[in-house]
């Protein structure tokens, strides 16, 4: 696990790795305004990611408050991640309602780009901070709301990479066949357990991260 450290907004980070370029991991998060949590998805993937990129910072943001309601909270605890990394280049992950926030945070020169996980991206959102940048969207096919269980329908998500299209933003759509709300989930033990498909999750985040390292 990595070192955790506390940021500027008063959220969380959690480093794992080193090197000049960055993956800023945001969480997702619900209707109730509630202490933040580390992200099982993101966990889980960092653990298998830093391995693999061992030149990239990969910072997990743990939010003041996990809600949409309070979405611009959300957003500072991301920029505030960003300048405590400094790093030369950056790539958001955003998982759920972390897509969202990534796209905000997208407006930073830093940024090049966001890889949004199951994301739930408002359709008044601004796309206009993706523009040179790029975008790539990864759902599962089996992802949606159940009672007292959060989710994102593909076809949300898939509005928003048709909109990122329009607007001219180099944008990819990756549907995960049989893939579910995000790639873990956490035990009691707090460890976390990859959900059916995770391997789908992992390759298809590897390359986009390969990606980014070559554009750098």
């Amino acid at each position: 696990m990595g070192e955790i450290v506390d940021i500027d907004s008063g959220a969380e980070l959690r480093v794992t790795g080193t090197g000049p370029d960055a993956v800023v991991c945001v969480n997702g998060g619900g209707r109730a305004e509630v202490a933040g949590t580390w992200s099982s998805t993101m966990e889980w993937l960092v653990e298998r990611l830093a391995p693999m990129f061992p030149g990239l910072r990969f910072g997990e943001v743990r939010y003041r408050i996990k809600s949409w309601r309070r979405l611009d909270l959300c957003v500072e605890d991301g920029l505030a991640a960003l300048a405590s990394l400094a790093p030369r280049g950056t790539l958001m992950l955003g998982f759920s309602m972390g897509g969202a926030v990534s796209v905000r945070v997208a407006a930073q020169p830093s940024v090049a780009g966001v890889v949004a996980l199951a994301p739930w991206i408002d359709e008044r959102s601004d796309l206009s901070s993706l523009r040179g940048k790029r975008l790539a969207i990864i759902h599962g096919s089996l992802d949606g709301p159940l009672p007292g269980i959060p989710g994102v329908t593909s076809k949300h998500s898939r509005r928003a990479y048709e909109r990122a299209i329009a607007e001219g933003i180099d944008a990819s759509y990756t549907l995960i066949r049989g893939g579910l709300h995000g790639a873990a989930v956490r035990r009691p033990t707090g460890r976390t357990i990859g959900l059916p498909r995770a391997g789908a999750w992992l390759e298809a985040v590897s390359s986009e991260i390969a990606r980014f390292q070559e554009r750098a």
